[in-house]
């Protein structure tokens, strides 16, 4: 059995992983799932660090997994609790020194967004999140997940930079999403190779996978194990 430590991306609440926390403890496994920080505006990275930690306690046989901007929070996680695997999912991969509000420029994604939206008619990055996050998600379910909408990162986060020297020695695996209209998917592809080494695995999904997916998430994740 292992402990699947689920870490939430901006604006979000654990409760976003729900259905996949069913899947994997189904098969057996605990799942952590907590709440991020919000409506806080002086919450640092360091700070959405500690209260995984804190959520994890003493479990052993850490397994932990970052969604979208839950990717600058999932490494300092994996390196503080000594994880044995790591898996970002359609997640930002930052760079040591790199604020997250840097990200978008330094990486290039503002621009390939702007790239892919032409290609699909203006789908990705639309206004309505309907039809840039939740459009591989049933309605109701959307909305629930919309009505949790919190404050979260706060500025003070987005302005500090990444806090470690490099990127943990912890296994490390990238889920990415092929129907992604927030981060388009050839985007990701490159910046997993260039920042990670690594060629991501790809779910058929929009960038809401825990949602609209959570099964062949689940599954996924377990064949890491």
């Amino acid at each position: 059995m292992s402990t699947y430590v689920l870490i939430h991306g901006g604006g979000d609440v654990g409760w976003s992983w729900h259905l996949v926390a069913a899947e994997l403890q189904r098969r057996g496994h605990e799942v952590v799932a907590p709440d991020l920080p919000g409506d806080d505006d002086s919450a640092t990275l360091t700070d959405y660090a500690d209260a995984v930690v804190e959520a994890v306690g003493d479990r052993t046989d850490v397994v932990v997994v970052g969604h979208s901007f839950g990717g600058f929070t999932a490494p300092l996680v994996a390196d503080r609790l000594g994880a044995g695997l790591l898996v970002m999912v359609a997640a930002m991969i930052p760079a040591p020194g790199e604020a997250p509000g840097d990200w978008n420029r330094n990486t290039g994604c503002d621009e390939a967004v702007r790239a892919q939206a032409a290609r699909d008619g203006g789908r990705t990055g639309h206004a309505d999140p309907h039809v840039s996050f939740y459009h591989d998600v049933p309605r109701a379910l959307a909305d629930e997940a919309l009505g949790k909408e919190r404050a979260h990162p706060s500025p003070a986060a987005m302005r500090e930079p990444w806090p470690l020297a490099a990127w943990p020695a912890v296994p490390t695996r990238f889920v990415l999403c092929s129907e992604d209209r927030c981060f388009p998917p050839d985007f990701f592809r490159r910046l997993a190779a260039e920042r990670l080494g690594v060629v991501p695995d790809e779910i058929a999904a929009g960038h809401c996978v825990a949602l609209g997916h959570p099964a062949e998430l689940a599954e996924l994740l377990e064949s890491y194990r």
